[in-house]
């Protein structure tokens, strides 16, 4: 252990870690300061301190740019079929479909599998929304993105999302998400 401090660890300011724009502020125990150079690097390797372009702040940017890379292809009761190409608007640092874009996608096509079953008068909001990412879709790769209901009931629906490969058919990314529905009030 080091030299006893005056004061008690709880009185100690928090130090600040900053690099270029980002500051995090931290108490000493929280942050282990071997580890700290590594972490930021990492950070920053992502593109964590590049400010965000005008255009791209604006409200709901990102539903509006997902929805120019899904298109529909067949809606029957109970299951929804649709297409997306993997463009590098959407991709991460290793040319993958980014984690976020396959979830986000994942969420609409299960809201919209939900609403073959479940009536307007009721609306719904997401409960759950379990992701496996077993490969990677990497640009250019076109995938068929399927939704299934699993279960739906009165007050909940269960959804099942799989993404496959158009060319091959294998499964990359796989989502189970609960949906819970709930009458609109009447006001």
């Amino acid at each position: 252990m080091g030299n006893p401090s005056p004061t008690s660890p709880d009185s100690r300011e928090p130090q600040a870690i900053s690099s270029s724009d980002v500051t995090t502020t931290a108490k000493p125990d929280e942050i282990s300061p071997p580890y700290t150079p590594n972490v930021m690097r990492f950070l920053e390797g992502t593109g964590i301190s590049i400010p965000i372009a005008e255009n791209y702040s604006s409200e709901d940017f990102y539903s509006d740019l997902l929805c120019n890379h899904l298109k529909v292809g067949t809606v029957r009761r109970g299951h929804v079929t649709c297409f997306t190409t993997v463009k590098p608007t959407i991709t991460n640092a290793f040319g993958g479909l980014h984690g976020g874009a396959v979830a986000a996608i994942a969420e609409r096509v299960a809201i919209a599998t939900a609403r073959t079953v479940v009536g307007e008068d009721k609306d719904m909001f997401l409960g759950e929304l379990a992701m496996s990412y077993l490969s990677s879709a990497t640009t250019d790769a076109e995938l068929i993105v399927e939704g299934s209901v699993v279960r739906s009931g009165r007050n909940l629906t269960v959804i099942e999302v799989g993404f496959k490969m158009k060319e091959t058919g294998k499964l990359v990314y796989s989502s189970h998400a609960t949906l819970y529905n709930t009458p609109i009030a009447k006001l």
